[in-house]
């Protein structure tokens, strides 16, 4: 197969002169490093009992209260981590001392950091995962407050009925913590940069991207919802920023937003001329022949291997785009060399809603597929229940 000439590909895919990047304030943000401080325990007390009628008071030194945890909790509303990029360090509540009279001290107080569905959580030091923070109102202690120390009331003895030793409390957890958002839905949108990936998501959904006539129009993750009575459920479909050659290496917008297809179920790879717009508002196509089409196909494959091979294992959808810009001879080429590797195209339209309903209909089916066979595989695993 013929490369395209690399001008040809910067020309079009280069992300300079984009009006859209001086609107982006960056308010998604989907990796963040803090660092987390646990309480210490409060100290146990020395103390004796010393009151009118009580003779023999003894010991009463109350033990130290337990230092607060820093607790990480999914909320369901939440789509980005911006809040912690603006504060990266916290440190929850010291236990209170021990007191006389064997009053133990007051708990310090926990803090709770809210995050999106989706955080996966990991020690900044050894890489070794935390947890995954995936329903609403789950919640996981990232560093655990630190043990109240005993008071003297608990070191009498026959031998000693006035001990004067009390324990320390013990120091809380504290560490440097990744979290990373990879956002959940059942379908990814792949491709390159104006593919149509915005525009079919808000085709099929009632997602409202940013759409324009020039690449990296979408600088960040978009999600959209569609329900179908077929299967009467809800479909949540991902549109991540178009990938360029060396994406998963950094260039481009790079790979960073590659996570958040990690976790769907299945992938739309979406192909399609490059449109554009000139001063009189009439639409210019680039790159609308097969060959131009299977080069763009094979890249975004190439990219997604190489991030990650396990990619490619999940269901795929290979759609045409902007069919209503080509015409039926053109959409027949198309077809028939794709045919030739073995891909069936979906052929869609937004502008006029061709193809719509029946893709849809199959994201549905291939979503519910997957879930029966994980289901399986869980079986599988655990084995069957004995009698």
């Amino acid at each position: 197969m013929a490369i395209l000439p690399p001008p040809l590909i910067t020309r079009i895919f280069a992300p300079q002169g984009n009006p859209a990047v001086s609107e982006n304030k960056s308010r998604f943000v989907d990796y963040v490093k803090i660092h987390v401080k646990a309480g210490d325990g409060g100290d146990g007390a020395v103390a004796f009992l010393r009151e009118k009628f009580v003779p023999f008071g003894g010991p009463a030194g109350g033990d130290g209260g337990r230092g607060g945890s820093v607790i990480l909790r999914a909320e369901e509303e939440l789509m980005t981590l911006l809040d912690l990029k603006m504060r990266t360090n916290w440190v929850a509540e010291r236990g209170q001392n021990g007191g006389k009279k064997n009053m133990s001290g007051r708990s310090g107080k926990d803090v709770t950091l809210k995050v999106p569905l989706g955080t996966q959580v990991l020690d900044a030091d050894t890489g070794e995962e935390i947890g995954d923070l995936t329903t609403p109102g789950q919640l996981l202690v990232v560093a655990a407050g630190g043990g109240g120390g005993k008071g003297n009331q608990h070191f009498a003895t026959p031998t000693n009925r006035a001990p004067r030793k009390a324990y320390p409390g013990t120091e809380g957890e504290e560490r440097n913590i990744i979290l990373e958002l990879k956002v959940i839905a059942e379908a990814g949108l792949v491709g390159l940069p104006n593919a149509g990936k915005s525009t079919l998501l808000a085709a099929i959904t009632s997602a409202n991207p940013k759409i324009g006539a020039y690449p990296f129009t979408t600088l960040s993750p978009n999600l959209g919802v569609f329900m179908n009575q077929e299967f009467e459920r809800r479909i949540t479909v991902a549109d991540i920023p178009g990938l360029i050659e060396g994406a998963h290496s950094g260039h481009g917008l790079g790979d960073r937003f590659l996570r958040h297809i990690e976790r769907t179920k299945v992938l739309l790879h979406l192909i399609g001329p490059e449109s554009g717009e000139t001063p009189e508002g009439e639409i210019t196509l680039a790159n609308a022949d097969a060959e131009s089409l299977l080069y763009a196909y094979e890249l975004v494959t190439r990219e997604l291997e190489q991030y990650s091979a396990s990619l490619l294992d999940k269901p795929k959808l290979v759609c045409l785009t902007k069919i209503d810009l080509i015409s039926d001879e053109q959409q027949q080429e198309i077809i028939d060399a794709f045919a030739e590797k073995g891909i069936d195209l979906f052929l869609l339209s937004a502008e006029d809603g061709r193809g719509l309903a029946e893709l849809k209909l199959k994201i549905e089916e291939l979503v519910v597929q997957q879930e029966v066979d994980e289901n399986t595989d869980e079986v599988e695993e655990f084995g069957p229940l004995e009698e």
